[in-house]
């Protein structure tokens, strides 16, 4: 069998094992450290904003502890992008909240703007407003972020940014994940960079970082002894992580070109298939990172699904895989609210990700060729 190709697998090559060993050395094993205090440099830096970053243990950690300081609590309502991973919205459940699901728009797979109002109007007259508004940028494609925020302010609710897949991607030229009052980003395996696991809060005052650090280190009041006044967690991230993420920093901009460049390949490989579309930026105001590339497959124009596909790669040992499954239709969440049509489950029916990773060889770029090209009779 031939090699398994991966979706989105991690890939090194900076100076990570400097600054881990840097960290063995100096015997900065534990949460805390200079690798620490760098990264949230890096990172700052990188993201040409006024705002200060804590890296956590996930970006889930950091979704929870924008919502906390959100001040969201049991009862609450969040509304959340459907057509996202449960990452987005299982934090929601964290807090004992409720989540209120709202429907995607076509031109780039976020949050509908329209739907949004329509779900915040619909739940001010039932006697609710929402703590929160999470939006995602759905695979690198940044969202209406303009709307969305224009809504947010006229009802005078705070947003949270789910960037997690969505570092180097900007709306405008701003970096995704800077907008909201608070950012969230992902640095899990499959990420554009990876800390093994890990995550970052992207926050707009000192005051809010600092609060972050503090619930994430278990909430330790200041005290000679172990004395707590909060509920706290067991989120920050550790010095060694935090290194890896050092020299991941290094190549940051190398990955996203990549990215961008197995996307392109991908525009060129289906321009002349009928049925099939590329998920693209839809004006110059947006730039993705093309974390993930997608395609969409008409099955009445192509006479075959995205699920005949992808079962054609797994027959090549090439991972594909189905868009996310919107969370209004996932059985945990079935008694949730719900706003908008049917765009989300129609990219969930007809989405396929393609192997989108940084380090794609010639030699497996031309597999997934020839793997296409005999699906779509292209010889």
């Amino acid at each position: 069998m031939n090699d398994k190709i991966w979706l989105s697998s991690p890939h090194m090559g900076g100076n990570e094992l400097k600054y881990v060993h840097d960290a063995f050395d100096a015997n900065w094993v534990a949460p805390l450290g200079p690798n620490v205090n760098g990264f949230e440099s890096d990172i700052e830096s990188f993201l040409k904003a006024d705002v200060k970053v804590a890296v956590l243990s996930a970006g889930t950690a950091a979704l929870h502890l924008a919502l906390i300081e959100c001040g969201v609590g049991y009862g609450d309502e969040v509304i959340c992008q459907s057509m996202t991973f449960s990452a987005s919205a299982n934090p929601i459940a964290y807090q004992g909240a409720i989540p209120v699901f709202v429907d995607s728009e076509p031109n780039t797979w976020n949050m509908c703007p329209n739907h949004l109002r329509e779900a915040i109007r619909d739940r001010f007259s039932k006697g609710k407003k929402p703590k929160a508004i999470i939006v995602v940028h759905l695979y690198g494609m940044p969202a209406k972020m303009d709307e969305i925020l224009a809504v947010a302010k006229e009802f005078d609710i705070p947003v949270i940014e789910d960037a997690a897949e969505a570092l180097g991607s900007t709306y405008k030229g701003t970096a995704c994940g800077t907008f909201g009052r608070f950012g969230v980003l992902s640095f899990n395996g499959n990420k554009i960079i990876t800390t093994s696991g890990g995550g970052a809060l992207v926050c707009h005052s000192q005051e809010d970082k600092d609060k972050a650090v503090f619930l994430s280190t278990q909430a330790r009041d200041e005290a000679p002894h172990y004395q707590h006044s909060y509920i706290g967690y067991n989120y920050r991230m550790s010095n060694i992580c935090a290194g890896i993420g050092r020299g991941q920093m290094e190549v940051l901009a190398d990955r996203v070109q990549a990215r961008r460049k197995m996307h392109d390949f991908y525009v060129e490989l289906f321009k002349d298939v009928d049925g099939v579309s590329v998920f693209s930026e839809p004006s110059t105001d947006y730039f993705a990172n093309h974390w993930l590339s997608a395609i969409l497959i008409d099955p009445v124009v192509v006479g075959r699904t995205r699920e005949d596909l992808r079962l054609t790669f797994l027959n090549d040992n090439i991972e594909s895989r189905p868009l996310w499954k919107p969370m209004h239709l996932q059985p945990v969440f079935a008694e949730a609210p719900y706003y908008g049509e049917n765009v989300a489950e129609t990219l969930f029916d007809n989405g396929l990700c393609l192997p989108s990773g940084s380090n794609l060889t010639d030699a497996e770029t031309e597999r997934i060729k020839t793997v296409i090209r005999q699906f779509f009779n292209k010889g």
